[in-house]
This record gives C-alpha cells, sequence and structure tokens, in this order.
C-alpha cells in the first residue's frame, strides 16, 4: 500500500489543572514572575465580566456574552501580538482587546446597544466585534494578504469558536492562507459547545486543528486553560508568520463557564456535573496555585487587585453610564452616503415620533 500523507496533532500542555508543570516551561517564563501582568490581567476581565453580568440583570445592559472560563486563551492571545499587527474578533475576546487598548466601555456601550463602542481609539486598524459566524475569519485574511503584497512585518489574528470552525468562511480563510503563505493565525476556541450544540455533534474530525491541514498550515492543539501554553503556542505561530512561513490553525481546548449568552440559559441542554468538572479545569485557580507555590504571588496582593479592579471597572461603567445618548436619527446617518428616499422618511418618522414622545 502507498500512503500518500500521515499527520499528527501536537498537544501543548505545560500546567496541568493543579498548577504543577508537566513538561520544562519555555525559557520566557521560567520566573514566575513574568507571569504575574497576565495573572491581574486575568483577574481584571473576570471582575469586568462579572459586573458586565450584573449590569445586564438590572436592565442597564443589552444581552452579553461572557467570557467566564476563557481568560487564559484570551489574555494569552492579546499578549501576544504587536500593536501594529491586526485582530479580528468575534463577540467575546474581551481579554485580548484589553490587552490592545480597548477600553471596557466601549464593550459596555456595544452591548449597551451603541455602535460607537466599535469605534476603538486603540486599536485603530483592529476589526469591530463580529456577530455573524466566522466572517471575521475571511475579514483577517484579507488583512494578511495586504501585509503580505506590501511586505509589512505584521501577522493577522482571527478568533472564532468550535461552531464557527464548521463555517465555510472559515475553511475559505485557511485555505487562501495555505494558497499565498499568508501571516495568519486562526484561533479556534473551542468550549465545548457552539450555544446549544455540543462539540461531538459538529464535526467528525478527532480535533479541530487538523482543519488546517487541508490548506496546508500548520496545526495545533492546545490547553487553552494554561496561559503559559497559550503564550508558547501563539509565540510558535505568529513567529512562523513573520518569518514567510505561513499561516496557523491553533484549537485553545477549554471551557464556556457561563451561559452562551445572557438571553440563554444552559441548563436546558447540559448536565450539572459536566459543568461542575470544568470548574476544576479553569484558568485562573491553576495559575494561581503555581505562582503561590513559586511565592510570585499571595492572598494580600489578590485582594489588593481584586480591590483596584472593582474601582477601576466602576471607573467604566460610569463612564459608559454618563455617555450622553446619540439622536435617534443617528441610526440611519451611517448606513449610506447617497440616502434613499425611502429610508429618509424612515428619519424624519421617527424624528418626529421621538419628539411626539417628549
Amino acid at each position: 500500500m502507498t500512503v500518500a500523507a500521515k499527520f499528527e496533532i501536537e498537544y501543548l500542555q505545560y500546567l496541568d489543572p493543579d498548577g504543577k508543570p508537566v513538561a520544562e516551561l519555555p525559557k520566557a517564563f521560567k520566573d514566575p514572575k513574568a507571569l504575574v501582568p497576565l495573572f491581574k490581567q486575568m483577574l481584571f476581565v473576570r471582575t469586568f465580566d462579572d459586573k458586565a453580568i450584573r449590569l445586564q440583570r438590572t436592565g442597564k445592559l443589552g444581552t452579553y456574552a461572557a467570557c467566564l472560563g476563557h481568560e487564559a486563551t484570551h489574555v494569552g492571545i492579546g499578549a501576544s501580538m504587536r500593536p501594529e499587527d491586526v485582530f479580528a474578533p468575534s463577540y467575546r475576546e474581551y481579554g485580548a482587546q484589553f490587552m490592545r487598548g480597548v477600553k471596557p466601555r466601549d464593550v459596555l456601550m456595544y452591548w449597551g446597544g451603541d455602535e460607537r463602542g466599535n469605534d476603538f481609539e486603540v486599536p485603530r486598524n483592529d476589526y469591530p466585534w463580529c456577530v455573524p459566524i466566522s466572517t471575521q475569519c475571511l475579514m483577517a485574511s484579507g488583512a494578511a494578504l495586504s501585509f503580505k503584497l506590501r511586505r509589512q512585518d505584521r501577522v493577522a489574528v482571527a478568533c472564532c469558536g468550535d461552531g464557527g470552525s464548521s463555517k465555510t468562511d472559515f475553511y475559505a480563510a485557511l485555505n487562501s492562507a495555505g494558497a499565498y503563505q499568508l501571516p495568519l493565525v486562526l484561533c479556534v476556541i473551542n468550549n465545548g459547545w457552539a450555544i446549544s450544540v455540543p462539540r461531538k455533534a459538529q464535526t467528525g474530525a478527532q480535533t479541530l486543528a487538523q482543519k488546517g491541514l487541508a490548506g496546508g498550515l500548520h496545526c495545533l492543539q492546545v490547553d487553552g486553560n494554561d496561559l503559559i501554553a497559550v503564550l508558547e503556542a501563539m509565540r510558535r505561530a505568529t513567529e512562523r508568520a513573520r518569518k514567510g512561513e505561513g499561516g496557523s490553525v491553533i484549537e485553545f481546548m477549554t471551557y464556556r463557564l457561563h451561559d452562551h449568552t445572557t438571553a440563554d440559559d444552559a441548563r436546558r441542554y447540559r448536565g450539572e456535573d459536566e459543568v461542575k468538572a470544568a470548574w476544576t479545569r479553569e484558568p485562573f485557580i491553576r495559575l494561581r496555585n503555581y505562582l503561590v507555590k513559586a511565592k510570585a504571588w499571595d492572598e494580600a496582593q489578590e485582594k489588593a487587585w481584586l480591590e483596584e479592579c472593582a474601582v477601576k471597572v466602576d471607573e467604566e461603567i460610569n463612564a459608559y453610564l454618563n455617555t450622553p445618548v446619540q439622536p435617534v436619527e443617528a441610526m440611519f446617518d451611517y448606513l449610506y452616503g447617497d440616502p434613499p428616499a425611502e429610508l429618509l422618511q424612515q428619519r424624519d418618522a421617527a424624528i418626529a415620533l421621538e419628539k411626539r414622545n417628549g
């Protein structure tokens, strides 16, 4: 028998769920203190996420997509990018966006129904949140093509979920990255569920990472709850991209500890035992155990930092709540350069209705 091709997918992990090293750590992270700033950022993201959910529950925010359990993956992705790179998120990678300069108040404005939240002061070249599933992957591949044509030392990074990796947009993006050797990193954040559809019902593939093989990309599966593994995986992928060695597909294994969004009730489709088991593998406890044992972190530091996080998040919430609401005509003013007559009629009607209602 002649074999046309063989492949294998590496699984990357450095810390087990208890925070114990299971492999030799990368040189950059052998000093535990180097991880403390990123651990603090994970705590900030978790604080923000909790307060955002509370805002939604009290009617001060629209439907919100929580990121509980994804902190290591998101922060690690953002920390691995340069300012000049381009990020194309889906709709819950706040940790990555905060690392890149997006303000928490922008996130709140967006989920509060104000599109000005998508107009980031920093970084100006990143893409806005993308609710249509995986279309952001094609946007990132287009950016990566422009980097190559212009001979720019830049990388495009896109995130999608496990369900998003089944979309044609994802396949088209990875195929173009392979065909043109593009500096593109496709991050598949496998949290086990595409809303209510479990991973096992989405594809027959053993891993989601291996989908990149069809396009000739470098593929890797990573423990997404292990910050060190996330950082190392991203380092490998971005270095390959900058050297002209092409794109990568990285599957980050994590879990969605909250509902899909605040409009969802995950108890209707997943069991309590599954969620309890996922809490034993979550990223925060794992890294905290490692840092405490290495004497790089302690309870007093954590208490002080959480208090500081609460103050910072409250400042962002107040900035959001105190932002003047746009006039009703704003929803019409940015759709067309030359608005059709029907739209102008609707605009006039909306203005008149708003005046009539006081």
